[in-house]
């Protein structure tokens, strides 16, 4: 009898065995269909991430060619070495264990070992580090550009100023698509190529030029990187630092704040846009032509109807992601509908929250001065009189000039 209790016992826990593997097998099934179906709705992003992506990206510069060549080759030798020094040491262990009658014994140590183990490692050493070097010398060598771009890093987005070159003058800021932040807030965002990359102004560049980067933040410490351009370099507040890249072909190149910057550092993305010399030419033309027709005086006197239109639209651009269309905020964002501080008839003080933020522990919230005096007055009157908030207040740009001095 309690053979036979045993032997139930055991068919019983066999039964569930197989029950358990069928079970698993089906879910592994599934999960493989889902994943084929996600990655069947998600394409490789020429210029950016690919399904399944192994390998670095495609490079566009031919730094980033010899960046990956210098990977391979070093690889090659890491793996070289490790097959070598593990092969011997598990050949010794095999060949020379007690087991099969071998005794432990003092070896001598020739001298042409002791200079092997020596000259081996540092000519390895040597053959690594030269190709290194010369890869590393050319990323910093930022002289003789075509092109200087001055790169702001700012909580979150990116401010992007032409320095020198064609397309002096031009500035812009960069930041993710708004209909992206809804996706993200969803928390189901519908199989997208460019999920959280596409912006509403990209770094436009000509192709084949040399183009020097150089980098700064705002506030905290961002890193502009562009995997297929092999670059990438902090940005930190205080500090001015560069780096370059020549694109070898035109097209959508992509990348991200690569610096843990703050709690929407994934909402910060970079898009360069590479075209032939003849289409950036027309871009400069009318960029600065759209900028010219944007130029405002900050001391003209605005109407309510005309800052209210304007403010409409640098809010929908910046602020409406965290404050949300109808300005009641969403969890740590507070609302702006029915604030205090936005119907207070005191200006002052919604104009310091504007250029210095707020940084507290019940509440945060970025500086807005990379903004135009006039984008500033108008975003500010424009809350002021929407929603619930029927102040009637105007807040005149040349207020928002005087407090920044």
């Amino acid at each position: 009898m309690k053979h036979s209790g045993q032997s139930r016992r055991w068919h019983g826990v066999r039964a569930w065995g197989r029950a358990r593997s069928a079970v698993g097998t089906a879910l592994l099934g599934l999960g493989v269909g889902i994943s084929n179906a996600v990655h069947a709705a998600v394409n490789d992003l020429p210029g950016g991430p690919a399904v399944n992506q192994l390998n670095f990206h495609p490079p566009a510069t031919r730094i980033a060619e010899e960046q990956h060549w210098l990977h391979w080759f070093m690889l090659g030798i890491c793996a070289t070495i490790f097959v070598v020094v593990f092969g011997i040491m598990f050949y010794s262990i095999a060949k020379h264990r007690k087991s099969v009658g071998h005794q432990a014994q003092q070896l001598p140590e020739p001298i042409w070992v002791e200079l092997g183990w020596t000259i081996v490692p540092l000519l390895i050493v040597i053959g690594m580090a030269l190709p290194a070097t010369k890869v590393l010398v050319a990323q910093k060598d930022t002289s003789n550009s075509d092109l200087t771009i001055k790169v702001v890093g700012m909580q979150w987005k990116w401010g992007y100023e032409y320095l020198k070159g064609e397309g002096e003058g031009i500035q812009f800021l960069s930041t993710l698509d708004p209909t992206h932040r809804l996706m993200a807030d969803s928390g189901k965002p519908a199989p997208t190529d460019d999920y959280l990359l596409k912006v509403d102004n990209p770094l436009v560049v000509p192709v084949g030029k040399k183009v020097r980067i150089i980098t700064t933040a705002n506030d905290v410490i961002h890193a502009w990187m562009v995997p297929a351009f092999g670059v990438k370099q902090d940005a930190i507040p205080g500090f001015v630092r560069d780096t370059w890249f020549r694109a070898e072909k035109t097209g959508d190149f992509y990348g991200q704040c690569a610096e843990l910057c703050g709690k929407e550092h994934a909402f910060m993305p970079i898009h360069v846009k590479v075209l032939s010399q003849e289409d950036y030419t027309k871009w400069v033309e009318e960029k600065k032509k759209a900028m010219a027709a944007l130029a405002d005086d900050p001391n003209k006197e605005w109407t309510l109807a005309e800052l209210v239109k304007r403010g409409e639209q640098v809010y929908a651009a910046n602020c409406a992601a965290c404050h949300q269309a109808n300005g009641k905020g969403a969890g740590p964002i507070k609302p702006l509908d029915g604030s205090a501080i936005v119907t207070d008839a005191d200006h002052g003080k919604m104009i310091q929250v504007m250029l210095n933020g707020v940084n507290g522990a019940a509440a945060q919230m970025p500086a807005w001065k990379q903004l135009s005096d006039v984008e500033l007055a108008a975003v500010m009157t424009f809350a002021k009189n929407s929603w619930s908030n029927s102040t009637g207040q105007v807040v005149q740009p040349k207020e928002v000039l005087a407090a920044r001095q």
